[in-house]
């Protein structure tokens, strides 16, 4: 629209989708004819009155909208995106491109509602007695399993990166790291298995971000990359559960697998559906938290809120635990390095290290981070009182 006059329809299609003082914007623009003459009449700079009609348009696009360009809409399930005009010298529309994708939430939703019929086919795992008596758990101490980014159906080739990994070495190695880790730590009524992010590789068939459209190093086709997934981590929870009584499964929801993540719950969820002893969790929420007495730990990928604002999120999130407790953690992946326990007020943030070799991006891009997973004590009274760590060198020598 830039500085030309409004038609009475593009006036009407805007202003369904304006504020009071927006209207009062786009009237000035209807009748003084130009954006540059309405500011002049609102006293307003012109910069002001274009910025008023970006927010109307972003907002009607978001419903579905070109205001001034076309009035079809679109396609149900979708939200338009960006619309290019040509037009002639007198200003008369002669080509428009548009570009309308899914929209966002009817697409979560179309999936979730998928998973859950696939994962409702899935066999349920019947419950078990734990292998130990009640007096063998100790409820003071909580073993907590944090895994940095997996990075499951991931590709290296180690003539290039120095390093092997596909999906049979993410399988051997993960389910190796887990039972040594179940082995060190000591018999608890309460474990968590805490999956940081970036449990897959890729999030579609394509093999991209879905974010920044980034090609990644892929192992075979993303079915088989799925199942491997939720056979890992079925692994890890079999494992745990011969050592803990009860076991509380988190799955953050990382940059690399938006929707592989919400599959992994979902899935988990019903095939643990009848076991007492396994809590999965399955909430499409970005940050989760653990409470144990005195000790809260939040739990975030790291990918979409800066560090130094996790202090402030958690005392929001949870503002009755975070008076309750004395001891707060939060725990990230994303970053692939450790960086140990940064103190905030009232709170420290950590982000671990992966047990995935580097891939090709990585390894031209210098990253050198060692590789590692652990397992964390917590105790309901003190904190943080241990922990235990075994890395691919280790796991080698146990093979």
């Amino acid at each position: 629209m830039g500085a030309q006059a409004m038609t009475p329809a593009e006036f009407d299609q805007l202003a369904e989708f304006a504020t009071a003082r927006e209207r009062d914007v786009l009237e000035a623009v209807a009748l003084h004819g130009s954006q540059r003459r309405a500011a002049e009449a609102l006293g307003v700079s012109k910069s002001a009155v274009s910025n008023a009609f970006d927010q109307v348009r972003k907002r009607a696009a978001r419903r579905g909208h070109a205001p001034g360009h076309f009035v079809s809409g679109v396609a149900p399930g979708y939200l338009m995106g960006k619309v290019t005009v040509q037009r002639a010298k007198d200003g008369a529309v002669e080509r428009t491109w548009e570009r309308q994708s899914p929209e966002q939430v009817a697409q979560q939703e179309a999936l979730r509602a998928g998973l859950e019929a696939m994962a409702a086919e899935l066999p349920r795992v019947k419950p078990r007695k734990p292998a130990a008596n009640d007096d063998a758990y100790s409820s003071k101490i909580m073993a907590c399993y944090p895994i940095g980014d997996a990075h499951i159906g991931m590709m290296s080739w180690p003539e290039e990166t120095g390093e092997a990994w596909d999906l049979k070495i993410a399988e051997e190695m993960h389910s190796t790291a887990m039972a040594r880790l179940v082995e060190m730590a000591p018999g608890c009524e309460e474990a968590a298995i805490v999956n940081l992010g970036d449990w897959y590789h890729a999030d579609n068939m394509e093999g991209v971000t879905s974010r920044s459209g980034h090609r990644l190093d892929m192992d075979s086709r993303y079915a088989k990359m799925a199942r491997t997934g939720v056979r890992i981590m079925r692994t890890m929870i079999e494992t745990a559960l011969t050592k803990h009584k009860r076991v509380r499964v988190i799955n953050a929801v990382g940059n690399h697998d938006d929707t592989g993540s919400l599959m992994l719950s979902i899935c988990l969820a019903h095939i643990y559906e009848n076991e007492p002893r396994v809590i999965i969790d399955t909430a499409p929420a970005p940050c989760h938290y653990i409470r144990h007495g005195l000790t809260l730990v939040g739990v975030h990928h790291g990918h979409s809120i800066k560090p130094e604002r996790l202090p402030g999120v958690m005392a929001t999130d949870r503002a009755e635990d975070w008076g309750q407790t004395r001891h707060r953690y939060w725990w990230m992946g994303h970053v692939h390095h450790q960086s140990l326990q940064k103190d905030h007020p009232g709170v420290s943030v950590e982000s671990f290290r992966t047990l995935a070799a580097k891939d090709a991006y990585a390894t031209w891009g210098g990253y050198r981070a060692p590789r590692d997973m652990k397992v964390i004590l917590l105790h309901s009274e003190h904190g943080e009182v241990g922990r235990y760590t075994v890395t691919p060198e280790m796991l080698a020598e146990v093979a």
